[in-house]
């Protein structure tokens, strides 16, 4: 089994949430939450300062957790085809600075301001459900019913 520990920024401002395109090699695009991978030895709270930055080109502060995702991904669906265990911990962050561009190098085509309405018609990752559901209902526990696992969410 793998393991990755990932932080996930979720931007709401004026009723728009802030979104990334993501383009994996030889894969469908997928909108998604700026975030991704902690490194090692790295604090998730600084790991989603430094992925909003890379994926979007914005400044972003942490203004409070949200909660954390745990979800167990069996082989027949994992990308590698090895049962994988991902555990994200998603934030609430405020853009304070930067413009919005492309990830140089890197697998982010675009980041855009979306309104939160129109997301259920994008071709979206489960991790923009999970954010969104933290940010609204901000569960005391942190925790929100498991969103399906089986890749995308289709509207």
């Amino acid at each position: 089994m793998s393991f990755r520990l990932a932080a996930y920024a979720v931007c709401v401002e004026g009723g728009r949430v802030l979104l990334a395109l993501h383009v994996p090699p030889e894969d469908v695009p997928v909108w998604t939450l700026p975030g991704g991978g902690v490194e090692h030895g790295e604090d998730p709270f600084d790991a989603v300062v430094r992925e909003v930055a890379e994926e979007t080109g914005c400044d972003a502060v942490v203004e409070r957790l949200l909660g954390v995702d745990s979800r167990v991904i069996p082989a027949a669906l994992a990308r590698a085809g090895a049962e994988h265990q991902n555990v994200g911990v998603f934030y609430q962050v405020r853009i304070v600075g930067g413009r919005l561009r492309p990830e140089p190098n890197g697998e982010t085509a675009e980041s855009v301001w979306t309104p939160v309405p129109d997301v259920a018609r994008l071709r979206r990752s489960s991790l923009v459900d999970i954010g969104l559901a933290l940010a609204q209902t901000a569960p005391a526990t942190g925790h929100v019913p498991p969103v399906p696992v089986g890749g995308l969410i289709q509207p």
